[in-house]
């Protein structure tokens, strides 16, 4: 995913199609798709939570690496014993044996203080499994990642090309009901000197009551767009130019399935769950192999049997574990992650079916767009021709009002198609890019500084300790 997509000869024309029909010129300090796109890719919350939750699971891996390591421990009591001790004494006197009470008081301060140094020596070989697991997780959610970012970029392409959709379909049904005002204003005066009938004019006033409840929908439709462009780039939309389309990063149909099958993230991601559950086995073997440990200490006991003594020293132990039976739970556990790596497995292919699916849809609706466009603009040119065809007819009577209305409806359709088909052009563009796995902030070479995956890890993976936050900054558009 690293070759910065271009924009082809077809494109280009296309865009220039584009600024024809949406008469949107590039005034200085217009807001381009590169620059929302910029915006969104530095400033949307949705791509800065998949950047923590990758930083979180980079937590797993010097989680892991810690079975290699020593654990270190000081413990420690203080305490006062109290007692008496009662006991009978007999004594021989000249009046014969006496027996008598006698009571001893101890009371003395007690101390315990031991040091404890533990050395995992072998441990099943769930610290090699555990860190590889780990190492496979956070390549996943890295796969997981780049997912999100095409997803954030692919929602800020159609919100900006939704707001210039509606505002020029907003223009085209402003200027219709002023055109259909004129032409109720004519077909008035027309009926006033008894060249036609009251059925003409209640055609016109049906036609512009109709333009102006599709003004006041498009006028809806484009507020509603205009919200959706602010929660996704985090700005209120201004100046927007007409944006080119993406030059295919496929040939053909069977191109774009098979990059999509081994490019996507979320068939990438599906890769590297497998490989975890298959780690995940060695994990749980690990429960039913011998266990050895290295084991240091020093002690000091003061007080503990009798005041003034003193007790201290250094030990070294050898451990070893061999599990013989344990209720057979880890046993469960084993087939549990074997079923659970089979099942991951299956995620795959539905995972590089579905990319190939959605590559070839993307494909074919790029396609078919493209056929649409130059379908309507022929459909405008002749309706354009027909138009002036049928006023001429009407001023010398050979035509109807009705078939000025509906000459005039047909090339307001055709040009809303245009607009529409370009804008699905645009966006199916797009689409195609994200469906193989091309829609990030590096292939659209888009000026804004990238953001590090591997950073965080880096500055966590060997640490043995520390509490501070290591998250490198977030990126900021150029």
């Amino acid at each position: 995913m690293t070759r910065a997509l271009r924009r082809g000869p077809a494109a280009s024309r296309l865009a220039l199609a584009a600024g024809a029909v949406l008469a949107l010129a590039a005034p200085a300090g217009a807001q381009t798709l590169q620059e929302a796109l910029s915006h969104t890719y530095a400033n949307n919350p949705t791509l800065a939570t998949a950047r923590a939750q990758l930083r979180v699971v980079d937590e797993n891996v010097p989680q892991a690496l810690s079975g290699w390591r020593p654990s270190v421990s000081i413990t420690g009591s203080a305490g006062y014993f109290d007692s008496t001790l009662r006991q009978r004494s007999t004594s021989l006197t000249t009046q014969g044996a006496q027996t008598r009470s006698v009571e001893v008081d101890t009371d003395r301060a007690t101390a315990t203080l031991a040091a404890t140094v533990t050395q995992p020596l072998y441990r099943g070989g769930r610290t090699v499994a555990q860190t590889r697991r780990a190492e496979n997780q956070v390549l996943a959610q890295r796969a997981r990642l780049l997912s999100t970012e095409q997803q954030v970029l692919q929602d800020t392409v159609s919100a900006y090309v939704n707001v210039i959709r509606f505002q020029e379909e907003v223009r085209l049904n402003l200027n219709n009901a002023q055109v259909l005002q004129r032409q109720l204003n004519a077909t008035n005066e027309r009926f006033r000197v008894g060249e036609i009938t009251r059925t003409d004019v209640a055609q016109a006033e049906s036609r512009l009551a109709g333009a102006l409840a599709s003004r006041a929908d498009s006028e809806g439709q484009l507020q509603n767009a205009r919200a959706t462009f602010q929660r996704v780039v985090g700005l209120a939309p201004a100046r927007l130019t007409a944006p080119q389309p993406l030059r295919p990063a496929a040939r053909n149909n069977q191109d774009a399935a098979q990059i999509a099958a081994m490019n996507n993230p979320n068939v990438v991601a599906a890769l590297f769950d497998e490989a975890a559950s298959r780690d995940f086995i060695d994990v749980q073997l690990g429960a039913l192999l011998p266990q050895a440990s290295l084991q240091a200490q020093g002690f000091r006991n003061d007080n503990q049997q009798t005041i003034g003594t003193r007790t201290q020293g250094e030990s070294i132990t050898a451990n070893l574990t061999v599990p013989l039976y344990q209720g057979g739970a880890e046993y469960s556990a084993v087939r549990q992650a074997r079923q659970d790596a089979s099942r991951l497995r299956n995620v795959v292919d539905d995972q590089r079916r579905t990319a190939s699916q959605q590559a070839s849809q993307a494909w074919e609706t790029l396609q078919s767009a493209r056929a649409t466009v130059d379908s309507v603009r022929a459909q405008i040119r002749a309706a354009e021709i027909a138009l002036d065809g049928v006023q001429r007819e009407a001023v010398v009577g050979s035509r109807t009002t009705l078939d000025v209305l509906n000459a005039e409806q047909e090339l307001l359709n055709a040009r809303v198609s245009l607009v529409r088909a370009l804008a699905n052009v645009v966006t199916a563009s797009h689409a195609l890019a994200q469906a193989v796995g091309r829609l990030t902030a590096k292939d659209l070479a888009l000026p804004v500084q990238l953001y590090d995956q591997e950073a965080y890890y880096r500055a966590v993976r060997e640490r043995w300790f520390g509490l501070r936050d290591y998250a490198a900054p977030q990126p900021a558009a150029n």
